[in-house]
């Protein structure tokens, strides 16, 4: 490695690290290493399979990792599907988060299912399966105790498309930017938000929230 690489992996770690912390989340050695190793691959494979408009990879950590780690404090659920999920986010970074949580990455982007099926190998994510389907034709072995997303358009699209991948007592967790109050008056009557989180994404602009929606 190089001199000038190590030094922005050691710069990037600083970064990612002090992000982390601000929000009361703490990284050992081993996690930190991984996140890196994913935002590495996410940059290099980025470039011919457009996993992002962001381009780079500092910011990728702020707007990526740091982004999904924003909600880790208040993930209850031991057995979430990451519905979109797209080049892994929130799920990649959650499950090296939480090594003891199962996840379930669907996407229906065959590029994108390829570049998952790479970071789950390298990175030995042995928490991890990933899908390679729509939604409506993904029907799993067990149901889920959460759903969650970054991607979906609106939260009635969100809960249409996936009650039947949670169970009983099972929860949306939607990642939003501003409130959205339009979209919650569009949802079924039988659904509620039991909690909103306001969130803080370092050196980021602009609203974000975790809504927690109940059947």
């Amino acid at each position: 490695m190089t001199a000038v690489v190590a030094d922005n992996r050691q710069a990037l770690a600083q970064r990612l690290l002090a992000g982390a912390g601000s929000k009361g989340v703490a990284l050992s050695e081993l996690q930190v290493e991984r996140m890196l190793e994913y935002i590495e691959l996410f940059n290099k494979w980025n470039k011919t399979y457009n996993l992002s408009a962001i381009r780079d990879i500092e910011s990728q950590v702020d707007r990526h990792l740091l982004d999904s780690l924003s909600v880790a404090p208040h993930i209850d659920a031991d057995h979430l599907i990451d519905v979109g999920t797209g080049g892994g986010l929130p799920g990649i970074p959650l499950a090296i988060l939480y090594p003891h949580k199962r996840f379930t990455l669907l996407d229906s982007n065959g590029k994108k299912a390829r570049f998952l099926f790479q970071v789950k190998t390298q990175l030995n994510l042995d928490n991890v399966q990933v899908e390679n389907r729509r939604v409506e034709a993904f029907q799993p072995d067990e149901p889920f105790d959460a759903v969650i997303s970054r991607a979906f358009a609106s939260l009635k699209d969100m809960t249409d498309g996936c009650r039947h991948l949670l169970g009983d007592d099972g929860v949306f967790y939607a990642m939003k930017g501003i409130y959205p109050t339009d979209e919650l008056s569009a949802l079924e009557k039988n659904y509620k938000v039991s909690q909103s989180y306001p969130l803080q994404v370092p050196r980021e602009e602009g609203e974000r929230h975790l809504l927690v929606l109940t059947p």
